[in-house]
C-alpha cells in the first residue's frame, strides 16, 4: 500500500543521480502515468525559481514525502529546496504528520541536517564518512528511493558484489574488465590524444545512465589540468544531431557503447500490402532487431572514421546486471584515476564557484569576498 502519492528526492550531483540513473533505467518508461507505485519527483538539483513553484503548485493538496539526502545539509541547492518542501508538507499535513513522512540520508553525527533530523524525530539513514556523492548510489543514498521505486535492490546489490569479485585485486589483469576498460581509456589518452570519451548508448532508458557516469569521470579525474572530458549520446536520436560531428568532425573522441543484449519486450514490424513506406523489406522482424544493426553498422562507420570504440555488453536491462554495471564503472574509475596521476576520491574544484556565489548574496562571513567580487564587477 502507498504510503504517499508522490515522493520527492531532494539532493544534487551524487546524491540523486545514481537513484534515477537506476529507477528510469528499470522502469516503465511511463511509470508516472501508471499510478502503481509512488510517483518519483526530484528536487534540490537545481536552483530553478519556475521548476520549485510548478513543484509546489504539483504538490499542493497531494499527499507527498520528502527523502533528504545531504551530506552537512548546507548545500545551498537541496537545503533550499527542503526548507520550502518541508514548509509545505507541514502546511498541508501537520507537524506530526510530516514527521512520517520525511526521512533524512545524512552524516552519522554531524552537520544541520543530522541535528535536524534529532530535534524533529525524522527516520535517518547514514552516509559513511568514506563514500563521497558519486560513489554513493549503492549506498543508502541511492538504495532507498530505489526501493522506494518498487525495484529489487537486493539483486542489484548482488550484481555489485559479483562485480566486485571479478575485479579484484587478486584478478589477472586480461580477466580483470575494470583494469582493462581503465586501461584503454588512458592509453587513448595518452598515447593518441584522444582527449573526449562519449558514452554511447541504444536503450532510451539508459540516458542518465550516462548522466551519473559524467559526474563520476568528471569530477574524479578532472583535475591539475588532466582528464578526459566525459560526453554522452543516445543513439539512434543523437545520430541525427551530433552523427556528422562524431563521423568527420576533429578526431579527438573515442566511443564507450553500452549494448544490451536482449530487450523485455517483444514488437514486430507488420506486413503492409502498399508498403509506401518501402519498410516490407522489414516485416515479421523484431524492432531490436533493426536497432542491432543500427548499432553494430554505426561503430564501423565511427571506427572507419577514426573514432576508437568499446563494448560492454549487458544481457538485460534488470537490477542485477545495473548493479554489475555500475560497481564495474566505480571500480575502473578509481583505477583510471590513479593512472591518470591524480586523485579520483576528491573534488577540490567544486567549491570555486559556491565563493563566488555566496560573496555576491552577501552571506555573512564573507564580507571581505563580497568587497573583491564587486569591485571585479
Amino acid at each position: 500500500k502507498k504510503s504517499c502519492d508522490i515522493l520527492v528526492v531532494i539532493g544534487i550531483g551524487g546524491s540523486y543521480l545514481g537513484a534515477k540513473a537506476v529507477i528510469d533505467a528499470l522502469s516503465s518508461s511511463f511509470a508516472w502515468l501508471e499510478g502503481d507505485k509512488p510517483a518519483i519527483v526530484y528536487a534540490g538539483q537545481n536552483i530553478g525559481e519556475d521548476y520549485l513553484y510548478e513543484l509546489q503548485a504539483l504538490l499542493k493538496n497531494k499527499k507527498f514525502g520528502i527523502i533528504s539526502i545531504s551530506k552537512s545539509g548546507t548545500t545551498t541547492e537541496p537545503a533550499l529546496a527542503f526548507r520550502l518542501l518541508k514548509t509545505q508538507l507541514e502546511e498541508q499535513q501537520g507537524k506530526e504528520a510530516a514527521k512520517r513522512l520525511i526521512v533524512c540520508i545524512t552524516d552519522a553525527k554531524r552537520g544541520a541536517l543530522r541535528t535536524l533530523a534529532t530535534q524533529e524525530g525524522y527516520k535517518t539513514y547514514v552516509i559513511e564518512d568514506n563514500i563521497g556523492g558519486r560513489f554513493s548510489v549503492l549506498s543508502p543514498v541511492g538504495l532507498l528511493p530505489i526501493a522506494c521505486a518498487g525495484l529489487d535492490i537486493k539483486a542489484l546489490i548482488d550484481g555489485a558484489e559479483q562485480m566486485m569479485q571479478q575485479c579484484g585485486i587478486t584478478t589477472p589483469f586480461e580477466e580483470n574488465p575494470a583494469a582493462i576498460y581503465a586501461a584503454a581509456r588512458n592509453s587513448l589518452y595518452q598515447e593518441q590524444g584522444k582527449k573526449v570519451e562519449l558514452l554511447v548508448n541504444f536503450h532510451p532508458k539508459l540516458h542518465n545512465i550516462s548522466e551519473w557516469w559524467k559526474q563520476l569521470y568528471g569530477e574524479s579525474e578532472g583535475k591539475d589540468g588532466k582528464g578526459i572530458f566525459p560526453a554522452s549520446v543516445d543513439f539512434t536520436t543523437d545520430l541525427h544531431s551530433m552523427g556528422q560531428y562524431i563521423q568527420d568532425g576533429e578526431r579527438h573522441l573515442f566511443e564507450t557503447v553500452i549494448s544490451v543484449l536482449e530487450p523485455n519486450h517483444t514488437v514486430s514490424f507488420p506486413h503492409d500490402d502498399a508498403n509506401l513506406d518501402g519498410l516490407n523489406f522489414l516485416a515479421g522482424k523484431r524492432v531490436d532487431e533493426v536497432n542491432k544493426m543500427a548499432e553494430l553498422g554505426t561503430m564501423l562507420a565511427h571506427i572507419d572514421g577514426g573514432v576508437p570504440n568499446m563494448k560492454i555488453t549487458l544481457p538485460k536491462l534488470n537490477e542485477y546486471y545495473i548493479g554489475q554495471l555500475l560497481y564495474f564503472f566505480e571500480r575502473a574509475c578509481g583505477i583510471s584515476g590513479y593512472i591518470l596521476g591524480v586523485n579520483p576520491f576528491n573534488q577540490p574544484g567544486v567549491e570555486a564557484y559556491k565563493k563566488n556565489m555566496f560573496a555576491l548574496l552577501d552571506k555573512p562571513g564573507y564580507e571581505a569576498e563580497s568587497a573583491a567580487i564587486k569591485a571585479r564587477l
